[in-house]
């Protein structure tokens, strides 16, 4: 197999040399040897050698050695992911509860290998710029370019954005408007079965919004201003609302009613209603605080 040359797209450009070989090859070499085949001069950029964290730009040609590429799942036997946005730079699909955001031990099947799959003709090959619960539906964003992954990665660090989401509890939420929850969460218990409790660790700050309430449960409108692990789940049941079907943290059995409804970033919103029917308002975005 002789040496390939390609150009950097405009997707592409920014990216890291060792990035920019990774995706090209598809996740089918790995890094320990790509990093060998800058070490040794085999990378060229426009005919002069590159340290792996130098950066690629529009245009540029690179030659990629000769590589025997291992063995690969076959991501386009996946089922796609339903498209809620999608522009030159930015992706939204909708998550279906149980299916995991990454790839692992474990898993064939995932957001990030169904979107492989459902770009595998794109030199920039979108990845998850975020993750949801593998139990919990909606909106999920992807950068379909180095910059729009790079912007999306830059404004979830930073907490920027808004981060909405619908679930329904057990019991009777009896305030009215918008409360905010503020708790310090840490996990704790034994490797394998750790749960995440109050208490201990990193502060977590959301606000909640009742939309819908009856005798032995409520709908709930939930904005997040951190992203701490099972956040929303432990904030509410620690309240004494575990969410409907999270056998974790005393919901139950069942599917678990959490689902990311709207997410806005300063480029474009993306939003989805969830699967199930919780007598929602007609119009929820009245209540966007």
């Amino acid at each position: 197999m002789p040496a390939e040359f390609v150009t950097v797209t405009k997707a592409e450009s920014g990216q890291k040399i060792i990035r920019f070989l990774e995706r090209r090859v598809g996740g089918e070499v790995p890094r320990a040897a790509i990093m060998r085949w800058i070490r040794k001069g085999h990378v060229r950029v426009d005919k002069g050698r590159y340290k792996p964290f130098d950066i690629v730009k529009e245009g540029q040609t690179v030659r990629i050695p000769p590589y025997k590429a291992d063995p690969k799942p076959k991501h386009d036997l996946l089922p796609p992911l339903k498209v809620i946005y999608e522009d030159h730079n930015f992706l939204a699909v909708y998550k279906p509860a149980g299916l995991p955001s990454q790839g692992g031990s474990g898993h064939k099947d995932s957001v990030a290998d169904r979107l492989l799959g459902m770009y595998a003709n794109d030199h920039f090959k979108p990845a998850p710029a975020h993750r949801l619960d593998r139990d919990t539906s909606g909106v999920l964003l992807a950068g379909k370019s180095y910059e729009g992954q790079k912007k999306l990665s830059d404004m979830f660090a930073a907490g920027e954005g808004g981060k909405y989401y619908l679930t329904v509890v057990k019991g009777q939420w009896m305030a009215n408007g918008w409360q905010e929850l503020h708790d310090f969460m840490g996990k704790s218990g034994e490797s394998g079965n750790e749960k995440v409790v109050t208490g201990i660790g990193k502060k977590a700050s959301s606000s909640v919004f009742p939309l819908a309430v009856s005798e032995s449960e409520t709908v709930l409108l939930v904005q997040l201003h951190t992203g701490r692990t099972h956040q929303i789940r432990v904030q509410l049941s620690s309240r004494g609302f575990p969410i409907i079907g999270d056998g974790k943290y005393g919901g139950g059995t069942g599917a678990m009613q959490l689902h990311c409804w709207r997410i806005e970033t300063p480029w474009f919103t993306a939003e989805s209603l969830p699967d199930w029917d919780v007598g929602l308002p007609e119009d929820i975005n009245f209540f966007i605080s």
